[in-house]
């Protein structure tokens, strides 16, 4: 668990399968996201098992975003893809749309990239969004991502790829 100013990053579990149900389900996110959407509370609860597993075998670290005043998550961010030498892992992140441009994402990123090069000694944090996802793009970089336009994410063209170093 992760405490920040506002909110709560936590493990998901099976009490969230309708907040995980709402969110990866979003048309407004999914707009920007490849993926198989959960249709039904089995399909989010299959996701969170999956999720659980991944997180004991330390192949994921992954947190449902919530405000300190509300019980629901709102959202949720993730470190996976880890490198080999576990120098590198990519940043996926999702946030209800109501809860835009508020500062919230920022706010649980700002957290995740401490603990990434504090806690886990990564390297270089790597996050790959839609070139068309501009609120995404804007937190990169004011998370001070660079666009990496050398690296592409393959198979899907119209994703983009941005990275984080660790500051020596």
């Amino acid at each position: 668990m992760i405490e920040t100013r506002r909110l709560i990053l936590k493990e998901i579990n099976e009490s969230h399968v309708e907040d995980i149900l709402k969110i990866r389900s979003n048309e407004v996110i999914n707009q920007f996201v490849k993926r198989n959407s959960p249709k039904t509370n089995y399909d989010a609860l299959e996701f969170i098992l999956q999720i659980k597993k991944r997180t004991q075998n330390e192949e994921t670290f992954y947190w449902g975003i919530s405000c300190k005043t509300l019980p629901h998550i709102i959202g949720t961010i993730c470190l996976w893809n880890f490198s080999e030498d576990r120098k590198t892992a990519e940043m996926g992140y999702e946030l209800l749309p109501q809860y835009h441009r508020k500062g919230i994402m920022s706010e649980a990123m700002k957290s995740v990239l401490n603990f990434s090069f504090n806690t886990l000694h990564l390297q270089e944090i790597l996050a790959i969004t839609n070139k068309f996802n501009e609120n995404s793009k804007g937190l990169l970089v004011k998370h001070n991502f660079v666009l990496q336009n050398n690296i592409k994410d393959e198979g899907f063209p119209e994703n983009i790829v941005f990275s984080l170093k660790k500051e020596h």
